[in-house]
């Protein structure tokens, strides 16, 4: 597995070359990472030449590194906050290569691959609505999961978990209608409950 890993590595740093920021391996599969104005470059070569045969993208994932690392000493994550993952699969050599792209803070963009691999259809647009991540030259960009009058982008790190807005149907106009969030907002502390005597000498 590890010569065939190596082979894989070799190969992709020869035919992509500088699209290539780094490269990592863990649990026996390998992540790439791009430059994003080189994605669909690399994403075409890594599905059409012989060599590799990703005919298949199997996942597609928004990252957001708002609150990675925060509990280690010194600090927190300090590269770019979002990111784009995708999950290849080759039937033809039977292995899986994963990519991974960083975005801007402000606004994160990224071409969309729908037209490489239509399977990203309905992964990229719940990457938009739930990290509120564009993907250009999307057919269809829309919400799929929230509601369409919905605010914000829920799987973002510093999105409340109450949410910003509730809604609700009103009998006297005959719609559903948008409010403030009514909940008050709570700390969940867990607690934990000990009897006497559990795991002690007497038990």
């Amino acid at each position: 597995m590890a010569d065939e890993l190596d082979s894989l590595l070799t190969h992709a740093l020869d035919r992509f070359g500088d699209a290539v920021v780094e490269s990592t391996r863990a649990r026996g599969e390998l992540t790439l990472e791009l430059r994003a104005p080189e994605l669909l470059r690399v994403c075409r070569l890594l599905r059409d030449e012989p060599a590799f045969r990703f005919e298949q993208l199997i996942d597609l994932a928004g990252v957001d590194y708002l609150a990675y690392g925060r509990e280690r000493p010194g600090g927190g994550w300090q590269g770019p906050r979002f990111a784009v993952v995708y999950h290849l699969l080759s039937l033809a050599h039977n292995r899986r290569l994963r990519l991974r792209v960083r975005l801007d803070d402000d606004l994160p963009r990224l071409d969309s691959v729908v037209e490489i691999w239509p399977s990203a259809n309905w992964y990229e647009r719940e990457a938009f609505d739930l990290f509120g991540i564009v993907f250009e030259g999307h057919p269809d960009l829309r919400r799929i999961l929230t509601d369409y009058g919905f605010i914000g982008h829920p799987f973002r790190k510093d999105f409340p978990l109450s949410g910003h807005v509730e809604m609700r149907y009103d009998p006297d106009k005959g719609r559903v209608v948008y409010q403030p969030v009514s909940i008050e907002p709570r700390v969940l502390v867990p607690r934990v409950i000990r009897e006497e005597g559990y795991g002690g000498r007497d038990s």
